[in-house]
């Protein structure tokens, strides 16, 4: 055998083998569990919509913290103290037929963002079939398609997995009134009143779902029931109720240097390129590298009594969503054009 072919050969099962090695590192990163905002339970599995497509995009738990023992989390389910209404919209299902905010009063809604092409989106159509079958006219599951492919498209997926359930084409505006959709699925559980009461995003037990509708229908629960205060895990308009932050060390300071830390991270913008303040891109998107070297800055310069480091912007107080081009994967384009 020639020595060029010979060289080529060895080349190719050099790929063979990178390529192989980062299929498992994704394997094993898909199916980490991660902590959750406002959740005591860990999702299973979720598809990250902005900078990175793992799971370990979701933010941490409330003002910064870990979950609890995964064992108790069944256990227990969260709503938040101080919910706000539903952001109202009027669109069309895929059959033709209107589907509006002012139809839900006096239901249990499961607003979720999903797509054809997510895995664990997939894997939660049978419960959430299951879960509308179940309670019927008291709860109302509204699916809302991120696809970029043709409507036609999402319908014949639909039809073939059985859906039970209305189903709506996402825009822009309708993404950003709910604060933006970091990872698929994206589920937000609205009350009789229609006001938003929860936010799960990944994939979750059935269990904990049908605890939390019962709960919401006021049927009988084998759950403790524990409440929040909404510090944008919910709405990132929430964001500068927040006191704690993931990934930022807010000790040594004082009461005084704390609250100037604060106001400054809810007013200068992350440089990543989402579009956020430093406090929103922390809680929305925790791994992210450039909000935590330049929040924990913030932090440093108010401890070492340099008070704040650069002019602050005008503050962001309405949700945003990550509409910049690198934020967003081609997959999901009604959301990032």
């Amino acid at each position: 055998m020639s020595k060029p072919l010979t060289l080529i050969l060895a080349a190719l099962a050099l790929l063979a083998g990178v390529a192989i090695g980062l299929a498992a590192a994704h394997a094993r990163r898909a199916s980490k569990p991660v902590a959750q905002t406002g959740v005591h339970s860990s999702p299973m599995e979720s598809v990250s919509l902005q900078k990175s497509m793992d799971a370990e995009t979701m933010p941490a738990g409330k003002d910064g913290e870990t979950d609890k023992d995964p064992d108790d989390a069944e256990n227990v389910i969260r709503f938040v103290s101080n919910p706000l209404p539903a952001p109202a919209f009027l669109l069309t299902d895929l059959d033709g037929n209107p589907v509006s905010t002012s139809q839900w009063k006096g239901k249990v809604v499961i607003l979720d963002f999903w797509a054809t092409w997510c895995p664990p989106c997939q894997a939660e159509i049978p419960m959430l079939v299951d879960l509308q079958n179940r309670y019927k006219d008291r709860l109302l599951i509204v699916g809302v398609s991120v696809d970029d492919s043709p409507a036609e498209d999402v319908k014949q997926f639909v039809k073939q997995s059985g859906m039970n359930y209305p189903v709506v084409m996402a825009d822009r505006q309708l993404v950003q009134e709910y604060g933006g959709v970091p990872a698929l699925p994206t589920s937000f559980v609205i009350n009789e009143d229609t006001k938003v009461v929860q936010k799960h995003v990944g994939l979750f037990p059935e269990t904990m779902y049908d605890q939390e509708v019962r709960a919401l229908l006021n049927l009988p629960i084998e759950a403790r029931v524990e409440t929040f205060e909404d510090r944008g895990q919910i709405f990132l308009r929430n964001a500068s109720l927040a006191t704690e932050l993931p990934g930022v060390n807010f000790k040594g300071l004082t009461e005084a240097q704390k609250k100037l830390a604060l106001r400054e991270l809810n007013t200068q913008t992350c440089k990543c390129g989402c579009g956020l303040t430093l406090a929103q891109c922390r809680i929305v998107d925790s791994p992210c590298q450039v909000s935590k070297k330049l929040a924990n800055a913030v932090v440093q310069k108010i401890r070492s009594g340099g008070g704040s480091p650069t002019p602050s912007a005008k503050p962001q107080t309405s949700d945003t969503s990550q509409s910049t081009p690198s934020a967003q994967p081609t997959a999901a384009s009604p959301i990032g054009q």
